[in-house]
Formats: C-alpha cells, structure tokens, sequence
C-alpha cells in the first residue's frame, strides 16, 4: 500500500470552507482510504491506499468534499517518496541561519513547465527569495510571511496552475507522520 498525503488549498481560512478534522477523517474512511490522520487543521491528511492513480484519487477525493461539505477545494497529492525528495531538494538547506517558520513550500498542482519557470525567477521579490524545482516552490521570507512584497496572485497567474503552500514545519511533520504509516504496514 501507497503512503499519500494530501492537502487541501483554502480549507478553515478566514471562517471560510470550514472542515473539522475528524469529518476530514471519516470521509477519508468512507472513501476506503486506511489510516487517515490529520495535522493541524488547513486540511493535511496522510493515508494508506492501494490506488496507485493520484490523478484519480484527486478527484475522487474532490468529490467526496464537494457531496459532503459543499465546495470543492484544490487538492493536491504527494506520496511519501515524492515527499522526501521534496525536503532533499531544500535549496535553502545548507544555509545558515535559515528559520523553518519562514520557509514555505507551496505544492503545485502541476510542473509549471521552462518558460514559466524562468518568468517567475525573473520576478522582483526582494526581501523574498524564490526557488523553483519541479513542482515545488520554495519561498523563503526574511521578515516572516505576514506581509510578503510580491504578489501571491501574481505568481499564481505567472504559473498557472493552482497550488497550496505550508511552511517546512509542517512539510516535515507530515513526512514524520507518513513515514510512521509506512513502518506500521512493515
């Protein structure tokens, strides 16, 4: 069985979208995902499945939200292995001084591809710092992420495809709680 975690974009922000966890967990249960857990409350949930699909998992869980709660969040799915590249591939890793609670990964729903790639490192975001890799960016804030310089919505239109971030905190914290599923099915 796959180890998969998903996130939901926009879930329990500004008293909008509002999902309870343990909802969360038991419309993950009666979508026949084993072992749902759930980390803090912006939608996080790491299963057990035997699909393989996540193209099909991701609709299927979209779905699920839509006939259950009334709106249809983004829903973005790594497996466990795509999670622990995700943190090997940290370009901020070997920097000092660089604090997690500042350094955000937002999870794209697809690979932007070249061009707009290269358009967003092109993008003014001083203090920010931007990295791309893949379909994953990786955005350090110096002075915190309460008021960034540029433009989410900006480099959201740039990219073209939806994502969801979460700060490296919590991105290691659902690798923790992956990796403890994947030894409980050893």
């Amino acid at each position: 069985m796959a180890v998969v975690i998903s996130m939901l974009r926009a879930v329990n922000v500004g008293g909008h979208n509002k999902i309870k966890m343990d909802a969360l967990r038991a419309l993950y249960e009666s979508l026949k995902f084993r072992d749902p857990k759930t980390y803090v409350q912006s939608g996080n949930v790491v299963f057990r499945t035997g699909e393989r699909d996540l193209i099909l998992l991701t609709k299927r869980i979209q779905r699920g939200i839509t006939r259950n709660f009334g709106f249809t969040p983004e829903v973005i799915l790594r497996t466990s292995s795509e999670l622990r590249s995700v943190i090997a591939r940290n370009p901020f890793a070997k920097r000092r001084g660089i604090e997690p609670s500042k350094l955000l990964v937002t999870f794209l729903a697809s690979d932007p591809g070249a061009e707009a790639r290269e358009k967003l490192l092109n993008l003014k975001a001083e203090p920010e710092e931007l990295r791309i890799d893949g379909r994953e960016l990786y955005i350090y804030f110096p002075n915190g992420l309460a008021r960034p310089k540029f433009s989410w919505a900006a480099v959201e239109k740039l990219l073209k495809t939806p994502g969801t971030g979460r700060n490296w905190n919590s991105v290691t914290k659902l690798l923790e709680i992956a990796e403890r599923l994947e030894a409980a099915e050893a």
